[in-house]
């Protein structure tokens, strides 16, 4: 009894299968345990604030209508949703490998055989139908080659999920800076309005003056300069300010109205987000995720590659009826059946079964350092933004003052030109200063934003669910 339950133990288990995968083990990552923690990277990790997700990250309303109807309506994101369905399906149709597929077949079959044919001289016709039920092929899994295969298939299929994932991410980051970057251009656009509107007043004073005698041509010149310097910012401008919308509208998936109101281009327009450590990026960020799964893949691959070494035995059996009268199919008697095990060894292949093992060991290994690479990217890449982010705030107060100064430098050039103490030279100077001055705050303040920006998508973001996948057509 014992030796007939042990039998019935090995059988199973051997119908079961088993796997030759090789254990897997997450590489080690080849970063350092923490980021760099001196000088202004320290103050860049202090006082930071967790945000649940890119809602409480962008304060700006507008801003945040946009993200919304990018991640319906952008067309990249949507490839990338249909990818994940599509690789989804792959997955399936390989998992279906692993059970028989049954079918059911009909035929019938009239022939007339010459009179030399039948022996007799006369001309018969012969007549034969079946109905069968069956499986043809179906491969017993006894060394897990086909239950590798499926695992490769599920891994690619989550590491597409993590491109789909990781495109939102970057669709995410790709419109708060197009946005910001539009708004950027329409203070400067407005800024070069106003500096022209300044030099052209400037201009008439000084042709009043030399009117007067108090100035010469020379001033008037170089008081034009001014004008048609400006007027060539303020086309460069409008251009740009055309080429952001249009930017903003491909990546919106849409129009995007010109007038939409938002706030000013403010530091805090852009939350803060806390850096963590490393070892957070390799579950946050898609990726890094992808990179893994990929990898894993190509772990399972070589479970395949191992067990194509050993027999595999197919079998192909079928039950049903046959009879040489349509009417008589499915009378007593008329029952067949076919039973047909069929077992592949392999002896010779002139060494193609080692070099497609040596192929998916070569394949893991590429994918490890690819794996290592991604997690050195993104270490780097928050690193970078951590230098970033205080500097950018020093930047930014140095520049305010720079802008506060030259204000102040205008405004007494201007009074001690118009009380006839300095020549226009001077005045026209201050007036490049200041214009050049305040160009540059607003263009420091889009870095600081951007930069912050591009640090929360370093992170792998702050998901509090997952958002919703761009709407398949």
């Amino acid at each position: 009894m014992n030796r007939v339950k042990l039998t019935a133990v090995g059988v199973a288990c051997l119908l079961g299968g088993c796997s030759l995968i090789p254990e897997y083990h997450r590489p080690q990552a080849p970063v350092p345990q923490h980021y760099p923690q001196d000088g202004v990277y320290r103050q860049a990790q202090a006082g930071t604030q967790t945000t649940s997700d890119w809602q409480h990250l962008f304060h700006d309303p507008a801003l945040q209508q946009l993200m919304k109807d990018a991640l319906v309506n952008n067309r990249d994101l949507r490839v990338a949703a249909l990818n994940v369905e599509a690789f989804q399906a792959q997955y399936r149709i390989q998992r279906a490998d692993l059970f028989p597929a049954v079918s059911a077949t009909g035929a019938g079959k009239r022939q007339k055989v010459p009179g030399a044919a039948t022996g007799s001289g006369k001309s018969a016709i012969t007549s034969s139908y079946s109905a069968t039920l069956g499986i043809s092929a179906y491969e017993l899994d006894l060394f897990g080659r086909v239950r590798s295969l499926s695992e490769q298939a599920m891994l690619t299929y989550l590491g597409t999920a993590e491109a789909r994932r990781s495109a939102q991410l970057s669709l995410v980051a790709n419109v708060a800076n197009a946005y910001l970057t539009w708004r950027a251009d329409q203070e400067l656009l407005d800024l070069a309005r106003q500096t022209l509107a300044a030099n052209e007043r400037s201009l008439h004073l000084t042709d009043r003056s030399k009117s007067a005698g108090k100035a010469s041509a020379v001033d008037v010149v170089q008081a034009r300069t001014s004008v048609e310097s400006t007027r060539a910012s303020v086309a460069r401008y409008q251009r740009q300010v055309a080429q952001d919308l249009n930017s903003l509208a491909v990546l919106v998936g849409g129009p995007v109205d010109p007038s939409l109101p938002s706030r000013p281009l403010a530091d805090d327009l852009v939350a803060r987000v806390p850096a963590g450590l490393p070892s957070d990026l390799l579950q946050r960020r898609p990726d890094i995720l992808q990179a893994e799964y990929q990898l894993q893949a190509a772990n399972a691959n070589i479970g395949a590659a191992r067990a194509a070494f050993f027999p595999s035995v197919s079998l192909t059996a079928n039950a049903g009826s046959a009879s040489t009268e349509l009417s008589g199919l499915f009378k007593g008697g008329s029952g067949t059946w076919t039973f047909q095990p069929q077992i592949n060894l392999p002896i010779f292949n002139a060494g193609s079964l080692r070099a497609s093992l040596d192929y998916a060991r070569l394949q893991k290994d590429i994918t490890v350092a690819q794996y290592e690479k991604s997690i050195q990217t993104a270490f780097q890449e928050v690193a970078d933004g951590l230098a970033a982010r205080q500097t950018f705030v020093d930047q930014l107060n140095a520049q305010r003052d720079f802008v506060a100064a030259s204000q102040r430098y205008y405004d007494l050039a201007q009074h001690r030109y118009r009380s006839g103490v300095d020549s226009n030279l001077t005045f026209l100077d201050a007036q490049r200063s200041l214009f050049s001055a305040q160009q540059a705050l607003i263009v420091d303040r889009l870095a600081q934003l951007v930069a912050e920006v591009n640090l929360y998508a370093a992170l792998g973001g702050a998901w509090a669910e997952a958002p919703r996948l761009a709407a398949a057509p």
